[in-house]
């Protein structure tokens, strides 16, 4: 079973496994790619709605490896029905990626080539350098803006 994110049906991802994706697939897609969508439900596809639970415990993963400010809510709904469903996450984006080899859910990259290796991001302070694990509105020593750093 495959889960399809919005690049599965930009790119015309094809497969003969079982297909789902989530209600909010559709919103971001437009024109034909939003037709491909309709015509995969037409013939089979399942839509799928996390459960809350699923939706926070891929909430917590994400803020554990720093991509909670990179996922869309249709990101997390995505990432949280491949967990409910013990399928595969079909899509592109890599903070995706991450969070979902954190939670041990299976990824297959469509155009691009998958993440090599699961990362814990840091956010620097553009004003003082200061490092800090978590994201934060503002720095707490001087007040300036975070960035998301390589943690390499």
């Amino acid at each position: 079973m495959q889960i399809l994110d919005t690049s599965a049906f930009i790119h015309e991802y094809t497969t003969d496994d079982e297909v789902v994706s989530v209600p909010e697939v559709h919103d971001e897609l437009e024109g034909e790619h939003a037709l491909r969508f309709d015509a995969m439900e037409g013939s089979g596809m399942t839509i799928h709605v996390p459960a809350p639970e699923a939706i926070t415990n891929v909430e917590r993963a994400a803020r554990g490896s720093g991509d909670a400010d990179e996922l869309s809510e249709t990101d997390i709904r995505l990432i949280a029905a491949a967990l409910e469903l013990h399928a595969t996450l079909v899509t592109d984006d890599y903070a995706m990626q991450n969070v979902a080899e954190r939670l041990d859910v299976p990824v297959e990259p469509i155009a691009r080539d998958g993440i090599t290796e699961e990362r814990e991001w840091r956010f620097q302070c553009v004003g003082c350098s200061r490092t800090f694990d978590e994201n934060k509105e503002r720095c707490p020593i001087c007040g300036s803006d975070l960035s998301r750093k390589n943690p390499a």
